[in-house]
């Protein structure tokens, strides 16, 4: 089992507890775009994609500066990467995955079109480039957010809703910018954080920019039950080290989304070193510091929890109304995020009247979950774009 895996596990009770130019397109200059709009979705600067972060279908890969929406609505400048497809586009312009990563950490070493990722977080990247390299081989062009803060300036509001949806449905209007060949029909899919995000863009993608066409959404493996981390972490008990290393990325995610949370007010002095971890470096990085800490040094005495846990509990998906067929995809042997927490979520989403497809892979575990789901997602999709509803959906 590779490291990221293992971390998958690690994770458990925090989720579970609580190239060439396309002959039709145009392109835009590299470097800094002359003209910068100051709507959300403006192209800010380009350059080649490189490293890891290459698709190897792609017939042209980019690195991409974008201007975005922050945790309070503020104009924030995103990272990402947009790979555009071999051969000629369909007339109406190639349909755009918008694609959602999982967890890689809080800080600019950690943003995916770096192409540097290290660690096992950089292999979880890979691995996942793997399906996004056969969406694209199938006609679709890949938009990958970084999210705020990962790669730009700040750190990262890590699990913010809000955040996630406008960054993951932002990029699609500056990869119209980028390339002409794009056209306005949309998906947003995503994994773990990423399917997360996936569900708040399902939710608020048709507002934050009307003028696409979202289709539909592919949520795997999403993260759920926020709420609950941090009412585990305080209970303690033993069970709790295996989850330390992820407490950082949640607290400074938290203050980086209102600065009123403030992430050291929350743990003990022993806990700094790995907030400062959490703030250059990756998981790996927190992680090899999470076992200096003892079990009742972690948390301060008399802190008072309840303005975070409220905060992590808006960011619960299942308060959601999907506006488009949603696919959730989910190994039942996941021990990150659980097979029955995925259910409830579904269970919970089609009772808002959503519609929702809900399908669990026997055995498989959180990572393994990406390669496995690639078949129905395309075939999702497919479905979707043949102008057919998805069959077995609940609101049908």
């Amino acid at each position: 089992m590779d490291t990221h895996l293992r971390r998958g596990v690690r994770l458990a009770a925090v989720l579970a507890a609580a190239g060439l130019m396309v002959a039709c397109g145009s392109a835009v200059d590299e470097g800094s775009v002359a003209e910068q709009s100051k709507e959300h979705g403006a192209l800010l600067a380009t350059r080649p994609l490189t490293g890891d972060a290459v698709l190897p279908g792609a017939a042209r890969s980019e690195q991409i500066t974008y201007l975005s929406r922050g945790p309070q609505g503020n104009d924030v400048e995103v990272s990402g990467s947009v790979s555009i497809p071999a051969g000629e586009a369909p007339e109406a312009g190639w349909p755009v995955i918008s694609w959602a990563h999982g967890t890689t950490g809080v800080s600019d070493a950690c943003a995916p079109s770096s192409g540097t990722v290290p660690g096992s977080d950089g292999e979880y990247l890979r691995y996942v480039n793997e399906t996004l390299d056969q969406f694209l081989r199938a006609g679709y062009v890949v938009a990958q957010t970084d999210y705020v803060g990962l790669g730009t300036s700040g750190i990262h509001p890590y699990i913010n809703g809000d955040s996630e949806a406008a960054a993951v449905t932002d990029i699609v209007r500056a990869a119209r910018q980028l390339d002409s060949s794009v056209g306005t029909g949309w998906y947003a899919a995503g994994h773990s954080q990423g399917g997360h995000a996936t569900l708040f863009a399902a939710d608020q993608g048709p507002d934050l920019a009307p003028e696409l066409e979202l289709r539909g959404a592919v949520s795997i493996s999403p993260g759920n039950n926020l709420g609950d981390t941090v009412e585990y972490f305080v209970a303690g008990g033993p069970e709790a080290r295996a989850v330390l290393g992820y407490l950082p990325l949640i607290l400074l995610g938290a203050q980086a989304a209102d600065p009123a949370l403030d992430a050291y007010n929350y743990v003990t002095d022993e806990m700094t070193p790995l907030l400062e971890a959490a703030k250059v470096g990756c998981t790996d990085a927190v992680w090899a510091l999470a076992d200096t800490v003892p079990l009742d040094k972690v948390i301060r005495p008399g802190a008072d929890f309840t303005p975070l846990v409220s905060y992590l509990t808006e960011q619960n998906p299942d308060r959601l109304s999907p506006r488009v067929p949603t696919l959730i995809l989910q190994g039942g042997g996941d021990t990150s995020v659980t097979e029955p927490g995925s259910a409830a979520l579904a269970e919970s989403l089609c009772a808002k009247g959503s519609q929702v497809g809900y399908t669990v892979y026997d055995g498989l575990d959180h990572v393994p979950t990406v390669g496995a789901a690639t078949k129905d997602t395309l075939a999702f999709l497919a479905t979707i774009e043949g102008g057919q509803s998805p069959a077995g959906f609940c609101g049908d």
